[in-house]
């Protein structure tokens, strides 16, 4: 078992979720930025990869004070959980991702991080270790719902991302399409890695919205599955 996987990413036009310096960009505007807070505000748990604290340093907080209320209401914490996969423990210990806000964080490692470092990350967070080089991603979201996680939104980064569709444990994706182009071979991508070289091992989406929002489009996917 594990918790139903979120998708949620803003990119630009051709596709980049930032600069090829991994430089944070402004890709969306208010009325996305409130779609995403209540999204959050309405999930288990977030998550984020490495990459994406080294270059952006997010809280992954609730920021309407409306919304955290209502979880409050609800007996919640204010914040969901807060997960980064981390394979080699390399989340910085003044990370505001540890620091702002209440709420449970976990850090997913695996077995090759160094043992001083996961013990220096665990005074911040529970630490969970899910794979020998890399974070087994299908181990870690069995291990988060044994936890009680049903609702999981991830946002990013592009390697991440990928894996989880690698692995088909991606249930629906949105897309934030900006009215931008960024350009750069290297700039991160909603889907990195090695990428799929068969056809037939493609992830097939089902379109279930689309809609003008702030400047751009927010595209709504669900992923197809192939029956057994």
């Amino acid at each position: 078992m594990r918790p139903f996987v979120h998708v949620n990413v803003a990119m630009s036009a051709d596709g980049k979720l930032s600069t090829r310096e991994r430089r944070q960009v402004k890709i969306s505007g208010s009325s996305d930025f409130s779609r995403v807070d209540r999204i959050k505000a309405e999930s288990d748990a977030v998550m984020v990869g490495i990459g994406t604290v080294l270059a952006d340093d997010p809280s992954l907080t609730v920021k309407s004070p409306a919304l955290v209320t209502k979880r409050r209401e609800k007996g919640m914490d204010e914040n969901p959980v807060r997960i980064i996969v981390d394979s080699r423990a390399r989340t910085p210990s003044d990370a505001a991702i540890l620091h702002k806000g209440k709420g449970e964080r976990i850090i997913a490692c695996s077995l090759q991080a160094e043992v001083l470092k996961k013990e220096s990350l665990s005074h911040y967070a529970t630490v969970i270790v899910a794979g020998e080089t890399e974070v087994d991603l299908s181990l870690l979201l069995s291990r988060l719902h044994e936890r009680g996680i049903r609702t999981l939104m991830v946002e990013g980064g592009g390697t991440l991302i990928w894996g989880l569709f690698q692995a088909g444990l991606v249930d629906k994706l949105t897309c934030y399409m900006g009215n931008m182009v960024i350009g750069g071979g290297r700039a991160p991508t909603l889907a990195d890695g090695n990428g799929f070289i068969d056809e037939s091992d493609f992830i097939r989406l089902s379109l279930e919205g689309l809609e003008r929002v702030d400047k751009g489009v927010l595209l709504t996917w669900i992923i197809e599955r192939t029956p057994p």
